[in-house]
């Protein structure tokens, strides 16, 4: 609780310092209604990784997300995008958000949707506002160049008619990230049209992108100015938003949370990913390197807490109190502080346990796995273990 505290202190210091120099037509949507069954066992559809604290920071990937962009975003243009049921962990975790700041999705829907109600909450409030979405469940080691990409991104599209992405250089050939082809460049040495994109490709494929040297990883942040976002989401969400227009008469919020309860369900099921950006062509990739990790998955979970010396055992990645490893490398292992465990003998494993459920499997293509496993687990027993 003491620690809780004394970083809700930090921030909001952090927050004070930096609102005397930030540029008000700045706003961020976090995107924070995700299941997270890509790290199952852990991460449970009743409180999935973005309100999980994995590294015992103290701070859940939720609250050292909205930390890290409250540091150059003003708070009052920080919004969390999120789904009904975890609206109140919402609430618990981010104590000082305004109420009307979480936009509480009536049922689970792609990040498209997502994207289209929040441009369209911060297009009545400031026209002329410059939008980077962020996902919750991401690693950055460095954030000052985070700080600095983030800024000179909303620049770009502040100036330019445009759809901006982030991409960081390939470190593997991982099958479950999207890669982001680049293609001719633009006024910026570091910007460039985006050639393709690619999403999960195999293993064959990623380690081609990668010695190829022209493919980046998708980081999943993107950037627009919100009058061309609205623009470019009226093409895929046509009926939905003519509707909505065609429905005002004076914009209220009020009038805006009866229509998203009607019509929500509406709206397609697709990612921003394949609903703007593949469908656009004035799509540019940012080339940044401020040391990235999605922590949707358990390998880059591993690789986070390979940043630091603290938590190796044997060449393994242990979080728990009471463990004894013995001829055990390249491993993570995440278990109840209460639980005894010894381990022996395995090399390049993920071994979760988490209430009712004890995963032991191959970290190499976990992600897949881990979909299988997770699927037959619900249609054999139900949700109680999901």
């Amino acid at each position: 609780m003491v620690i809780q505290t004394i970083m809700r202190i930090f921030v909001f210091v952090k927050q004070s310092v930096n609102a005397m120099c930030v540029n008000k037509n700045n706003y961020c949507l976090i995107l924070a209604g995700g299941k997270g069954r890509r790290l199952w066992p852990c991460s449970r559809e009743d409180r999935p990784k973005q309100f999980l604290d994995f590294f015992s920071t103290g701070r859940t990937l939720l609250q050292q997300t909205y930390d890290r962009m409250s540091g150059f975003i003003p708070a009052e243009n920080i919004y969390i995008s999120t789904n009904h049921i975890y609206y109140d962990l919402v609430r618990e975790q981010l104590p000082d958000l305004p109420e009307g700041h979480i936009l509480s999705e009536p049922i689970f829907r792609n990040t498209a949707p997502s994207v289209a109600w929040a441009t369209y909450r911060i297009l009545h409030i400031n026209r002329d506002a410059r939008l980077v979405v962020v996902p919750s469940d991401q690693a950055v080691f460095k954030e000052d160049v985070f700080k600095e990409d983030v800024l000179n991104g909303l620049d770009f599209v502040g100036a330019n008619d445009s759809l901006l992405t982030m991409g960081v250089r390939p470190t593997r050939p991982e099958p479950g990230y999207g890669y982001i082809q680049t293609g001719e460049p633009s006024e910026r040495d570091d910007v460039f049209k985006v050639k393709s994109f690619t999403e999960k490709p195999d293993r064959e494929f990623a380690r081609m992108f990668m010695e190829s040297g022209e493919f980046y990883w998708n980081t999943g942040l993107f950037l627009s100015n919100v009058t061309y976002l609205c623009e470019c989401l009226k093409r895929i969400f046509p009926p939905v938003l003519r509707k909505l227009e065609e429905s005002e008469t004076e914009y209220s919020m009020e009038r805006e949370l009866e229509f998203v309860k009607e019509n929500f369900p509406s709206y397609p099921n697709l990612s921003i990913d394949y609903g703007i950006l593949e469908k656009n062509d004035n799509v540019y990739v940012m080339i940044c390197d401020f040391g990235w990790a999605d922590l949707g998955m358990w390998h880059s979970i591993y690789e986070s807490m390979s940043k630091g010396d603290e938590s190796r055992e044997h060449g393994s990645e242990c979080h728990a109190l009471r463990v004894i490893i013995e001829d055990s490398h390249n491993n993570i292992i995440k278990l109840p502080d209460d639980h005894m465990s010894i381990i022996n003998g395995l090399d390049g494993y993920i071994v979760a346990e988490k209430g009712n459920v004890l995963l032991i499997c191959k970290k190499e293509d976990s992600s897949a796995l881990i979909r299988k496993y997770v699927n037959e687990v619900q249609v054999k027993y139900g949700d109680e273990y999901i």
